[in-house]
């Protein structure tokens, strides 16, 4: 962050133009072009990388609070499993043959696969 207000600073100390002079028309349009030069990639990656990402997390808010028992989930760890019971900001699920129970917070969920209705 300090280093686009450095930028922006040295963007803004253009050297002073004498308004009388010839070409003083020039001087203010480099002025704004060196702000476009700043600002025009910076938007540009905002729109290219922050807004999908935003989308993204939003989606799998969504499909999380969602979720409900009977639901397979994926961990960010990799475990997999069936939901039996909902908390709060918790999740038990058990996984594997033997049944075993895990609780896991809902941001450590990956992905929520609905099962196939009939």
């Amino acid at each position: 962050m300090k280093f686009l207000s450095s930028l922006l600073l040295f963007a803004a100390e253009a050297p002073a133009v004498d308004p009388n002079a010839s070409g003083a028309d020039l001087a203010g349009a480099g002025n704004w072009l060196s702000m476009l030069v700043l600002i025009v990639p910076l938007a540009l990656m905002y729109v290219i990388l922050i807004v999908p990402q935003k989308r993204k997390e939003k989606k799998l808010r969504e499909t999380i609070s969602g979720a409900i028992v009977g639901d397979q989930i994926i961990t960010i760890g990799g475990l997999a499993g069936k939901i039996v019971n909902i908390k709060d900001d918790e999740v038990t699920f058990e996984t594997s043959v033997e049944r075993t129970k895990i609780t896991i917070k809902k941001w450590a969920i990956k992905d929520v696969i609905k099962p196939i209705q009939n």
